[in-house]
């Protein structure tokens, strides 16, 4: 599997865990909703690694929104005092770092995309 693939799967893995410590009400609203945002992000990772060079930049680009829209949600649950300030500094470093190997794969592939 690819890293980007990994990390996504660990930080579902860790945003999943992560709910076992939250009430009810919080649990079945903002952190479901980011749960299942991170289940689309991994989604589309995998989707990308499926595709043919020439069609993964739509969806590396809608991967590379998810990834910021996710952010925004997990910002607000520290906001909210939902998770700790530690559980969201630990989130969101994983983040930077699936942001960073999304925009690293999509310029890859549009240059690969145009040189071809």
């Amino acid at each position: 599997t690819l890293p980007i693939i990994h990390k996504l799967r660990l930080l579902h893995k860790d945003i999943y865990c992560t709910s076992e410590k939250l009430s009810k009400r919080d649990k079945l609203g903002i952190h479901s909703q980011i749960e299942k945002q991170s289940i689309v992000c991994l989604t589309l990772a995998v989707e990308s690694a499926f595709k043919p060079r020439s069609t993964k930049t739509s969806s590396l680009e809608h991967l590379r929104l998810e990834v910021e829209i996710l952010k925004h949600l997990i910002r607000t649950e520290q906001e909210l005092s939902i998770i700790s300030e530690k559980i969201y500094i630990r989130l969101s470093e994983q983040l930077v770092e699936i942001s960073k190997m999304t925009t690293g794969w999509l310029l890859y592939a549009t240059q690969t995309q145009k040189g071809s």
